[in-house]
């Protein structure tokens, strides 16, 4: 056997280990919260499905974990602001704390008012259908996971929800007014993203990286843009991230925003000026004065995260709890803190083990970010939120997310092949020059065109050799190097057939749970 046989066998072996001490880390916090949760309520008569409800809600969490905070740090992890251990500690950090002190101490346990628990015929099968409920939703998760597509966990839930109910109940029992602004989120949330991401990375190239010297234009812009990043987090914050502690209204969070945006701005300015005053006019210098806001930006997207989504794993869990121990079921239950610390700790976890290649999908295997497109993503999450909530949209974090990152990358293509078609013009102006030198230096005249896409089109111009005529061949050869696709396409349909499939297979596998669980109890 050769070395280097041996080398994959060690190297296949070495990733084995890796995937076991995944799974056995995530089966001890598993085992953990069943002996936790079979000592709390081993004086209630149907302690086992407390016990089962338990497992099944920590290890929702944990898939809530792996599969959509992704979407919070991916975009700064993919432009090299953050490394990959950097943003798994900020995000599991502030994701627990934003579901523990700002988690609320009632949720929905039915998400959205898919069903009414009400025609539910009686306590035994509302506790039937929250845990097929949770269940399917969870092993869609894990599904989307293991394919690397990130779908949105609310949509799953609402998914399971509806199956399980349809399971119970029939069909009336869905509430299909909300089902159908569910539906229509799929295309108003990344859409809306998109655009808003497109716009935001358009006015900062027109603003900064087009003009000659884009590190003087970046000391007037970039303070401006950090403050209305601020003004959007502060907006943001205040009416998702703690509505669950204070209520707060559109308008003072706007003032509350407003104000934090010209503070930062005061603060900002200065720190910016002297940053800049020894940097190179480039790209790169450009880029490096949004490593510190994309740090807060994923850290302030993982708290709001937490704070939102931990009802997704804990809520019908909570509703289970709320039956069982006093046997009363309700649209709106409490919340006892070890069901919030499971879920807080279980996001955390999954994060920490499965989340890495949700993280690279988004940040890396979509089209190719630096810091500048990753702070336009990141503002526009924000920034769609808060519109889509004024207008009383119907909106998923995740779509927003993803749309935004896709928007990035369609701009660069539209610009990218604009300018080719001006590069083939300028050619065509040139054929047969004895000079291929002079084509070079016309084609540095083009002052609006990025500096990355200067140096494609100067090496694509080497390529076709001293020859003074650009032959037919050529041209095509340019043309083809300068309408690159930027954005994956494979990507793209694996990311929105996920999403379009999301809600009914959570539910056909929430329904299936449910018979599950009916055939065994009864």
């Amino acid at each position: 056997m050769k070395i280097r046989d041996y080398v994959k066998i060690e190297n296949a072996t070495d990733l084995s280990r890796t995937e076991v001490g995944r799974i056995g880390t995530a089966v001890i916090f598993i085992v953990a919260v069943m002996i936790y949760s079979g000592n709390q309520f081993a004086h209630v008569e149907q302690s086992f499905l407390l016990i089962a409800a338990s497992v099944i809600g920590a290890y929702m969490a944990m898939n809530i974990g792996a599969n959509d905070v992704a979407n919070n740090v991916g975009p700064a992890v993919g432009s090299f602001a953050m490394t990959m251990t950097m943003a798994i500690g900020i995000a599991a950090i502030f994701e627990a704390g934003g579901a523990i002190i700002a988690g609320g101490e009632v949720v929905n346990t039915v998400k959205k008012g898919i069903i009414n628990p009400a025609d539910l015929s009686n306590k035994d099968v509302f506790v039937w259908a929250m845990m097929g409920a949770l269940m399917g939703a969870a092993i869609w998760l894990n599904a989307a996971t293991w394919l690397g597509a990130p779908v949105s966990t609310t949509h799953s839930i609402v998914g399971g929800v509806m199956g399980a109910g349809i399971a119970a109940a029939g069909w009336e029992v869905v509430n299909w007014g909300s089902m159908s602004k569910i539906a229509a989120s799929w295309v108003i949330s990344p859409i809306m993203g998109g655009i808003v991401a497109a716009l935001t990375l358009y006015m900062l190239k027109r603003l900064v990286f087009f003009q000659p010297n884009p590190v003087a234009a970046a000391r007037r812009i970039v303070p401006i843009m950090i403050s209305i990043m601020a003004w959007a987090f502060t907006t943001y914050l205040a009416l998702k991230g703690i509505k669950k502690l204070i209520k707060i209204d559109f308008s003072t969070a706007l003032m509350a925003g407003a104000a934090v945006a010209v503070l930062c701005y005061l603060i900002v300015k200065p720190m910016v000026a002297r940053a800049t005053k020894d940097l190179a006019p480039d790209r790169n210098s450009v880029n490096s004065l949004f490593t510190v806001p994309l740090i807060f930006a994923a850290a302030l997207l993982s708290f709001a995260h937490g704070a939102n989504d931990v009802a997704n794993a804990v809520g019908p869990l909570a509703g289970v709890v709320e039956v069982l121990s006093s046997g009363t079921g309700s649209a709106k239950v409490s919340i006892p803190m070890w069901v919030m610390v499971i879920g807080a700790i279980g996001i955390s976890v999954g994060l920490a083990l499965f989340g890495p290649k949700l993280i690279r999908t988004v940040g890396s295997e979509i089209t190719e970010l630096d810091r500048s497109r990753a702070f336009c993503i990141a503002l526009a999450a924000a920034v769609t939120v808060i519109i889509a909530s004024q207008l009383g949209m119907p909106i998923s974090s995740t779509h927003v997310a993803l749309g935004a990152v896709f928007g990035v990358g369609f701009l660069r293509e539209f610009l990218d092949q604009r300018m080719g078609r001006v590069v083939e013009t300028v050619l065509a102006k040139h054929q047969g020059d004895p000079d291929i030198d002079h084509v070079e230096e016309v084609l540095m005249e083009f002052k609006n065109a990025p500096l990355d896409d200067k140096r494609l089109m100067l090496s694509a111009l080497k390529e076709m050799g001293p020859e003074a005529a650009i032959t037919a061949a050529q041209q095509k050869k340019l043309k083809k190097a300068l309408k690159r696709q930027l954005v994956k396409r494979s990507s793209l349909l694996k990311i929105a057939s996920a999403w379009v499939i999301t809600v009914p297979v959570s539910a056909c596998l929430a329904a299936f749970f449910f018979y599950t669980l009916r055939g065994m109890m009864i």
